[in-house]
């Protein structure tokens, strides 16, 4: 079954609850509403075929709110569409950064889950063992947050290792405060990297 095709029944199953589908170099996405993840889940793999989850990821629209978008990654393996790819996205917010653990239908969303919550620091309710993945537990940070600084935060945790920020000597990542001021109409360093700024940190 195709991705359009998948995404059109998906809307016909849970009216209100799934937005437009949203094409762009050949992937099919779509939003769907907080609450029936883990049924729209269940529905493209037992009904539609989408067989396998490929990722789960997260994106921060820092400034914005909902704050957060938790993203899976979906395909379907044999048939005659082997490999058809379909994305759901899910909109978070910053007050109540949760959702429903799909591991119940793909138990492969474990480790996925984990990194996410990691990272980002969206939970998911539901998972078994949602425990940091890659940070040591007591971390107070959310590493890949875009209000979190390139050089790290310090963290009360002696003897670990990142304990202390790592020194920012401008590197390909962080644009450094310019020397000179920015021509008319150019925004300063600090505005377009806000993490530039040592009064960010």
């Amino acid at each position: 079954m195709s991705a359009t095709d998948a995404i059109a029944l998906l809307q016909k199953q849970f009216p209100g609850k799934v937005g437009q589908a949203k094409e762009f170099r050949g992937e099919s996405s779509v939003e769907v509403d907080r609450e029936i993840i883990r049924a729209a889940s269940a529905y493209l793999k037992n009904d539609l075929g989408y067989n396998l989850l490929l990722d789960i990821s997260a994106v921060d629209h820092f400034g914005n709110e909902p704050r957060y978008e938790v993203v899976y990654e979906f395909c379907a393996l044999g048939g005659p569409r082997d490999q058809e790819h379909v994305r759901l996205k899910v909109k978070v917010s910053e007050d109540d950064a949760s959702v429903d653990s799909i591991i119940s239908v793909f138990q492969g969303a474990d480790w996925h889950e984990r990194e996410v919550y990691d990272m980002m620091g969206v939970r998911f309710a539901g998972h078994p063992d949602l425990r940091r993945i890659l940070m040591w537990e007591g971390y107070p940070y959310y590493p890949l947050r875009k209000d979190f600084p390139l050089e790290g935060l310090p963290s009360d945790m002696p003897g670990e290792a990142f304990s202390r920020p790592a020194p920012l000597e401008g590197g390909p990542f962080v644009a450094a405060p310019a020397e000179k001021p920015p021509k008319i109409g150019e925004a300063p360093t600090t505005t377009r990297e806000p993490r530039a700024n040592p009064a960010s940190i």
